[in-house]
């Protein structure tokens, strides 16, 4: 293999084919990117964990057409640190040369034929919506998702169409968060569980908001191939929780905030919480919330928020971090907050549009 292509192109196609490998596997192959120059003039690259596949084709000058697969970490580090240019790319004898003006590296190789290709997937189900709201969705319900490997199945977000509502979920069993869009005719009813990492390079793709794009199901993957790149990967086995049952379905109290202020009082609060399990103690008043929280180890803060009180003088305690993702991934001014007593769960809904998107959080001990 021998071409010739654009650094920042193949930067770029790199951080995507990336986002599939893994460095925690025993299968040296898996950790390396798959560079095929064996397509007229374009470079496709590939990454693969063994459950998910991500590609990009760039352009390219291609003198010798070829396949190698090179370590992933190293070669990203490399081509993150070049200057914009063109960059010399030529495979021999289990060595990759890459050449930048005067400079050359030998990078270590492997065979390219080795490497497991992306599956089709068969598409016997679909969802399409813009680019714009595919983002949006992941944005407000990711932050949620599990990372603990014992229960796989909320490593993920829950996919389920009914023929009129998308409903999204995702939850570590701490807090949930949920992003609802009702559109009748974007799909057939499914019921699915994404991998999180899927959707974080789905999201990724370069595909422009306003662009529908078209998620392919079938009974064990899902894909999105947009024609100069792809994302493929397993889904989820198992049954999602029954969500709906943690949310609350009335409340008693209810605070109403403003969004960019509420951030920045719990991000001050946050330089003191982390002493203290993240635990952010929030007390309502009249007119405001009163945010407190304890160090042992360096001291104590104290905060003041305006806010609009419907029956909402209750002290309560959450994690600082729940509520600051919770807060972050809403769009709009004002935010709710329902409650009902210190040790139930509170709801979190943006003001604005308060069906479409809304988090359940868990409550802390008050000490």
């Amino acid at each position: 293999m021998k071409l010739e292509c654009s650094r920042k192109e193949f930067a770029e196609a790199l951080g995507l084919a990336g986002s599939a490998t893994s460095v925690r596997t025993a299968l040296p192959i898996l950790q390396t990117i798959l560079l095929d120059g064996s397509e007229g003039a374009s470079l496709r690259l590939v990454g693969c964990d063994g459950e998910m596949w991500a590609e990009r084709k760039i352009l390219a000058n291609v003198s010798e057409p070829g396949r190698v697969c090179v370590p992933y970490t190293t070669l990203n580090q490399l081509v993150s640190a070049l200057p914009d240019g063109t960059i010399q790319l030529e495979y021999a004898d289990t060595t990759l040369y890459l050449r930048v003006g005067q400079s050359e590296w030998k990078l270590l190789a492997l065979p390219g034929n080795e490497f497991p290709e992306p599956p089709s997937v068969a598409g016997s189900a679909q969802l399409r919506l813009s680019m714009k709201e595919i983002r949006e969705s992941v944005e407000a319900v990711s932050f949620a998702v599990s990372d603990d490997s014992a229960r796989p199945v909320l490593t993920g977000v829950l996919f389920r169409y009914d023929g009129q509502r998308l409903t999204m979920v995702a939850t570590d069993t701490h807090r949930l968060a949920v992003k609802q869009i009702d559109r009748e005719g974007i799909g057939v009813p499914i019921s699915v569980v994404v991998p999180e990492k899927a959707l974080r390079a789905i999201k990724s793709l370069p595909i422009a908001d306003p662009e529908e794009v078209t998620i392919e199901f079938d009974e064990s993957r899902v894909g999105v191939d947009s024609g100069t790149a792809k994302v493929v990967s397993q889904l989820l086995a198992g049954s999602y929780p029954n969500w709906e049952r943690v949310v609350p379905t009335e409340h008693t109290r209810l605070w109403t905030v403003d969004r960019t202020e509420m951030i920045d009082y719990v991000k001050r609060a946050m330089i003191l919480a982390r002493d203290n399990a993240n635990r952010v103690r929030f007390s309502g008043q009249p007119e405001s919330i009163v945010i407190t929280v304890r160090s042992e180890e360096r001291g104590e803060a104290k905060e003041q928020v305006p806010a609009i009180i419907d029956n909402g003088e209750i002290d309560i305690a959450f994690n600082g971090k729940f509520v600051l993702d919770a807060l972050q991934a809403m769009r709009g001014d004002g935010i709710r907050a329902e409650l009902t007593e210190p040790a139930r769960p509170a709801v979190f809904r943006s003001a604005d549009d308060e069906s479409a998107q809304f988090c359940v959080i868990m409550p802390m001990a008050i000490s």
